[in-house]
């Protein structure tokens, strides 16, 4: 094998260096260059980005506080709104419910007071056929004519004892 002849030593150095020269002239001149280059743009980019996304998650978290504040507002003003509505319901339930309490007091006493003319009218109808009673029976007991005066006189005190 030539290569490891050791007569060729010097050509293989000799070419191995220019080789190496060439190569690394190239890579110093050429191909660092971009590669630097295209690092350089790439985290100009990646800077970039997270520079953007810096202030969008700053956007972010002011729009969500704007968010939940607006929430909040909104939730107080739900909650008031609500009591008031319940305030104004239990107001208005309260004032239906006197004004029936007093219609149906009014209607009460209105029939406490029928009742009570339709009890003095039975009664009154009670002592006038208890003293026509009273006398029709006296009339064929004794054989007298009884005083009309006298007749509702005693009828009016037996019924004032009964009751």
């Amino acid at each position: 094998m030539p290569q490891l002849d050791p007569g060729s030593y010097a050509s293989q150095v000799f070419w191995l260096v220019v080789t190496f020269v060439i190569l690394y002239v190239l890579m110093w001149k050429v191909a660092l260059p971009r590669v630097s280059a295209l690092l350089r743009e790439r985290q100009e980019r990646i800077d970039d980005d997270l520079e953007k996304a810096q202030r969008l998650k700053t956007e972010a978290e002011a729009v969500l506080a704007s968010y939940e504040q607006a929430m909040a507002e909104g939730r107080n003003k739900a909650q008031v709104a609500l009591r008031e509505a319940a305030d104004r319901v239990a107001k208005e339930a309260a004032d239906r419910q006197a004004e029936a309490t007093a219609r149906l007091d009014r209607e009460t006493e209105e029939a406490e007071r029928r009742i009570e003319a339709a009890k003095r009218a039975a009664l009154d109808n009670v002592r006038q056929v208890a003293s026509e009673a009273a006398r029709a029976a006296a009339a064929k007991l004794i054989g007298t004519e009884v005083n009309t005066a006298e007749a509702d006189d005693v009828a009016g005190r037996v019924i004032r004892e009964r009751r």
